[in-house]
């Protein structure tokens, strides 16, 4: 039978192996839902291209334009910050990384005696704040694994509905960027005011374009896309995070299963040298009972020759004193 050293390393290697086949499932699902969202962010692009494209018409068209979006404040009296993290951890670096940068900021911001306002898209990054009793404004769940453009357009109302009321006078963005699936780096950016409509045309394709004109006017017509600009840009992100919190975890589950391998092999060396141990000490016991036993007859059979011995010199003497 197995002695205890041995039966505990069985079941050990037993827990590792179920816990090897759970990250390597969550490997394989990550890694799906990697080429989704790579998938997704590309297909958002034509219409960012696009909508970037009808403000260059705009500034081409030499409009001079005012729009609470473009408002730049001489005084940042409170800064917003709008930090993406995921709602599910298990994504290596991925949460600490933004979180770490978000609340860099944050402290720079209260150094230069800046209020704060916190809007949080993800739960870990709500416990996170939470948990240090920062004062969150809003919190938002359920849209950074597979977030929609309604998402995207429901956060982008609130944050511009404040920075417009002058609650916020400038709103930071961070979150990750993806750059490759195996690069994504934290992006800390300037959301909110947006640039003049001359830096955002300049961002595009830089084309000659032909002369437009707008109904009922360029104004108006830039009116409706700044918030629509919003929206595209807060979705980008999203879509930007999706694909690198999906990234981190894909090569943290493959990181866990390599090292259950290298535990499991670890741990078979162990209960193979306990085995071995336990089969010597099980040998050397059988080998010193034969040798007690062989022991015991010798002394049996030297005893029973004194015995004889004894007996026949009685029966001498008796025979002399005849």
């Amino acid at each position: 039978m197995p002695g205890g050293q041995e039966r505990a390393l069985r079941r050990r290697i037993s827990s590792v192996q179920s816990t090897k086949k759970i990250t390597r499932a969550m490997e394989l699902i990550a890694a799906t839902r990697v080429v989704k969202a790579q998938q997704r962010a590309h297909a958002a692009r034509p219409y960012a291209t696009k909508l970037t494209g009808v403000i260059e018409d705009v500034a081409a068209g030499g409009t001079e334009a005012s729009h609470p979006l473009l408002e730049r404040r001489e005084v940042v009296r409170r800064i917003g910050f709008v930090v993406i993290t995921s709602d599910r951890g298990l994504a290596g670096p991925y949460n600490s990384s933004v979180i770490k940068a978000a609340e860099r900021e944050l402290m720079d911001a209260q150094t230069r005696g800046q209020d704060y306002s916190l809007m949080l898209i993800g739960k870990k990054g709500q416990d996170y704040f939470r948990f240090r009793n920062y004062r969150i404004d809003e919190a938002f769940e359920d849209m950074s694994d597979t977030p929609t453009y309604e998402d995207a357009r429901r956060v982008a109302e609130i944050v511009a509905e404040r920075f417009e009321s002058g609650y916020i006078d400038e709103v930071i963005l961070t979150y990750m960027e993806f750059v490759t699936i195996g690069t994504q780096r934290v992006a800390v950016r300037r959301f909110l005011p947006l640039e003049s409509i001359e830096v955002i045309a300049t961002s595009g394709s830089g084309e000659q374009r032909a002369a437009f004109e707008f109904e009922p006017s360029p104004e108006g017509v830039l009116e409706s896309l700044l918030p629509r600009y919003v929206e595209s840009r807060l979705f980008s992100a999203l879509l930007d995070a999706a694909a690198s919190e999906h990234a981190n975890r894909q090569r943290a589950m493959k990181a866990a299963t390599d090292n259950a391998e290298e535990l499991i092999t670890k741990l078979t060396r162990a209960m193979n040298r306990a085995r071995q141990d336990a089969i010597t000490t099980e040998i050397m016991e059988i080998v010193g009972g034969a040798e007690a036993l062989k022991q015991d007859d010798r002394d049996r059979v030297v005893a029973s020759h004194i015995a004889s011995n004894d007996a026949a010199a009685h029966l001498a003497a008796e025979l002399i004193s005849q």
